[in-house]
């Protein structure tokens, strides 16, 4: 049986120029716990969340109003066995226009059942993408995860 990645798909009444825009503000749906510019081509941030999640991706196409792709460079997950979860997948976004609506096409290539993690970011994904940037786009205000400030002693 061939593995399949894990996609969701978002329809939405607003522009292409308003989903593109929402997406590539990260901290307003995904999380707040990120370093780096999410925004630029080439631009490379890092995400976390606290000691179980971080991982650092790369913005490797910005098509405006059509595609947003990001290479994960490296990722740790506290609560795999496997290691490599993650490494060198693909988060793609597809914009294209149905019925004067945005339809996104959300595919994490590589992200497929056979991980430790897959139902874990299967659910996270569809609530960051179905909820959350559906929030962002439609209200201005997205369910991003809140910053955590840590403890330095």
């Amino acid at each position: 049986m061939e593995s399949k990645d894990f996609n969701t798909t978002l329809l939405v009444e607003a522009t292409t120029q308003e989903v593109f825009d929402a997406i590539n503000n990260v901290r307003g749906w995904w999380s707040e716990n990120i370093d780096g510019s999410t925004d630029q081509l080439n631009s490379e941030f890092q995400y976390h969340y606290e000691d179980v999640h971080r991982a650092k991706i790369k913005v490797i196409e910005l098509v405006p109003n059509q595609k947003i792709v990001w290479h994960v460079l490296d990722n740790y997950f506290k609560f795999t066995k496997d290691k490599t979860e993650w490494k060198d997948t693909y988060v793609i976004f597809e914009l294209s226009e149905k019925n004067e609506k945005t339809v996104l096409k959300f595919t994490h290539q590589g992200l497929v059942e056979g991980y430790e993690c897959y139902q874990i970011c299967h659910d996270a994904w569809t609530h960051y993408i179905q909820d959350s940037l559906k929030d962002l786009i439609m209200t201005g205000k997205g369910q991003a995860t809140p910053k955590k400030v840590e403890d330095k002693e």
